[in-house]
């Protein structure tokens, strides 16, 4: 499946505060701190950029399906 290539940082945002219980916690120069205690700490930084680059986008994936792939083990 590929990416898509129009998401935003805030729409990014807003989704994974929506759909995975983090919620924003500071916004630092152009990018948005997200933070949530589910199932451990963890705080993930998403650029504020209209359009994320691809690598960008897949790096934030990454880091917020690794911890949903610990909590099924």
């Amino acid at each position: 499946m590929k990416l898509p290539r129009n998401v935003s940082g805030e729409r990014l945002a807003a989704t994974l505060c929506r759909d995975w219980h983090y919620r924003k916690v500071d916004k630092s120069g152009s990018h948005i701190i997200l933070d949530t205690d589910e199932p451990t700490h963890r705080r993930i930084s998403v650029p504020d950029h209209p359009f994320l680059r691809v690598g960008t986008f897949n790096s934030v994936l990454r880091a917020v399906t690794r911890e949903a792939i610990i909590l099924t083990l």
